[in-house]
C-alpha cells in the first residue's frame, strides 16, 4: 500500500484559511509526498503554528517575476496544493526538515493583510470532477494513459518497478494523474497547467497528448526523452 495512503485527511477539517509557502520551482500534488527543508524565520514560523494546529501547508508556485520582490508578498498563481506535515525533525538551530503530504488542490480567493510574518490566505478546496457524460470513455483513457507511461519505465530503471507496482494496483484515475503529473520532469508551467484542472478526465487527456508529442517533439521536455523523473 502506497505511503500517502496511511494519511488521514477529510476536507471540512481545512478551515478556509491557508497558510502560504510560495516556492520558485516546485508544484506538489495531492496523493504525493514530498521532503522541503525550511530554513528562513518566516517559514519557521508558519511550521511551527501549523504544528501546534492541524499540521497544514499550501505550497503555491510563484509567478514570473518574483525575484524582484521575494521577501515581500510576489504574486503566486492561484491555485496550489493543501499539504499535511507527515513528519518533521527540528534541528538545533531553529530549521526544519519536513515530509509533505499533498491532500487536496485549493483555489485562493484572496491574500489577508500581513499580520503575521508569512503569508495566509482565504481558500477553498476544489475537489476532483468526473463529468458523468465522460463516464463511458474513462476506462479506456486510463488504459491509454497507463500504456503511454508504461512505455517510459523501461529506460528509467530506477522507477521501474515502484511505479510498475503502482499501475498493477488499479489505482484511481485522479490519484493516477497527479502521481505521474508531479513525477514526471515537466516545466513548471506545465505541471501548473495540470494542477490547476480539477476535471480528472481532462487532466488524463492532456497527459496523454503531452506524452505522445514528446516522442516526436523532444523539445517538449527540456531534459530530452524520455523525461527524467523529477528529483522533487
Amino acid at each position: 500500500m502506497p505511503e500517502f495512503e496511511q494519511i488521514s485527511f477529510r476536507s471540512e477539517q481545512f478551515s478556509g484559511r491557508a497558510r502560504l509557502f510560495p516556492l520558485p520551482n516546485l508544484v506538489l500534488f495531492p496523493h504525493v509526498m514530498q521532503p522541503l527543508h525550511v530554513f528562513e524565520p518566516r517559514y519557521r514560523d508558519l511550521v511551527e503554528e501549523a504544528l501546534d494546529g492541524d499540521r497544514l501547508i499550501a505550497l503555491a508556485l510563484l509567478s514570473p517575476g518574483w525575484e524582484k520582490d521575494y521577501d515581500g508578498r510576489p504574486p503566486v498563481y492561484p491555485t496550489a496544493c493543501l499539504s499535511m506535515i507527515a513528519k518533521h525533525t527540528r534541528l538545533d538551530d531553529g530549521r526544519y526538515n519536513l515530509l509533505l503530504v499533498g491532500v487536496r488542490r485549493i483555489r485562493i480567493q484572496h491574500e489577508l493583510p500581513p499580520t503575521r510574518t508569512f503569508r495566509v490566505a482565504d481558500a477553498e478546496i476544489a475537489e476532483d470532477e468526473f463529468p458523468h457524460e465522460d463516464a463511458p470513455a474513462r476506462p479506456a483513457l486510463q488504459r491509454r494513459l497507463i500504456e503511454r507511461f508504461r512505455g517510459l519505465l523501461p529506460q528509467v530503471p530506477e522507477a521501474r518497478e515502484q511505479l510498475e507496482q503502482l499501475l498493477r494496483e488499479e489505482v484511481p484515475l485522479g490519484i493516477l494523474t497527479d502521481i505521474m503529473a508531479y513525477t514526471l520532469d515537466l516545466d513548471v508551467a506545465v505541471k501548473m497547467q495540470l494542477l490547476a484542472e480539477p476535471n480528472v478526465d481532462a487532466r488524463a487527456r492532456m497527459l496523454v497528448d503531452l506524452l505522445a508529442q514528446a516522442r516526436s517533439d523532444r523539445s517538449k521536455f527540456p531534459g530530452g526523452w524520455p523525461p527524467k523523473f523529477s528529483v522533487n
